[in-house]
């Protein structure tokens, strides 16, 4: 694991629920190349499906069931700096809500539908919990 981590700032907030780390970033980069646009969605399932899954932007589709985390900011030397966004489900949310997450990459192919899987590595979450002064400005503004 990288210990460079990318902040995504929550929207309207000064706190990031979610963080890339700089292996992961590069990752995301070339798989940008090979799928276009991307989003990450981490469900609440078993196995894999605990995992973050990366899909090309709009082929998993969102709705009320799923809350927007934040976007990852990646830079991208030549192709220009893009974002990632990250959704979660809502019932795995309520579970996880004081965590700050970290998305980062690991040797191995993970099962399921995400776009790395081919090229040997998996995603995965790093988390820790919220400072008490993270989560209160989090709950300063209904975040």
């Amino acid at each position: 694991m990288s210990d460079d981590v990318r902040p995504a700032p929550a929207t309207g907030s000064p706190v990031a629920r979610v963080a890339v780390t700089d292996d992961a970033a590069a990752l995301l980069v070339r798989l940008r190349d090979k799928h276009g646009e991307l989003m990450f969605h981490q469900s609440g399932g078993c196995c894999d499906g605990s995992s973050p899954m990366c899909y090309p932007d709009g082929d998993f589709i969102t709705g009320d069931a799923d809350v927007h985390l934040g976007d990852l900011a990646i830079p991208a030397a030549e192709a220009g700096s893009f974002t990632v966004p990250v959704w979660m489900s809502r019932n795995q949310f309520e579970y996880w809500k004081h965590t700050h997450l970290t998305i980062d990459v690991v040797p191995g192919r993970g099962a399921g539908f995400s776009v790395e899987a081919p090229e040997g590595v998996r995603f995965l979450i790093r988390s820790r919990l919220f400072t008490d002064d993270e989560w209160e400005r989090l709950e300063a503004i209904g975040a």
